[in-house]
């Protein structure tokens, strides 16, 4: 049971940040776009997609910790939260306010990516 209110919530969060993302996108495309300089906008742009690629792979977990109830399934989905949070949202104030430093999380979110993808393969791997 503890899983199914795991996939429920995996997928309330896929949504919103699918729905922020696309949300985001606009922004970018029609307000920012006079604002930013190129380099700044492609950063801002790869920020949006990956946040999309991501809230996607929430609904990937939402249903894979319902069929499964395998914890990984779970680790996943808590690994692209936190990815969209570092990698995203470095990227996003990065382009917006400036603040470069933080960039150096930009490759911590990339890590959780790639960790949360590794926690899918291995779940369905395990289950198959």
């Amino acid at each position: 049971m503890a899983c199914s209110i795991c996939s429920f919530r995996f997928a309330f969060l896929g949504a919103l940040f699918a729905a922020t993302s696309v949300a985001a996108g606009a922004f970018g495309a029609h307000a920012l776009k006079s604002i930013l300089d190129p380099p700044m906008l492609a950063v801002y742009e790869t920020a949006a997609r990956y946040q999309m690629y991501h809230a996607l792979g929430l609904f990937v977990v939402a249903w894979l910790a319902r069929e499964t109830d395998h914890p990984l399934a779970t680790k996943a989905g808590w690994l692209f939260c936190i990815g969209i949070l570092l990698f995203s949202g470095s990227l996003y104030l990065v382009a917006l306010a400036g603040i470069k430093w933080l960039g150096a999380l930009t490759p911590l979110g990339g890590v959780s990516f790639i960790a949360g993808w590794m926690c899918v393969a291995w779940t369905a791997w395990r289950t198959q």
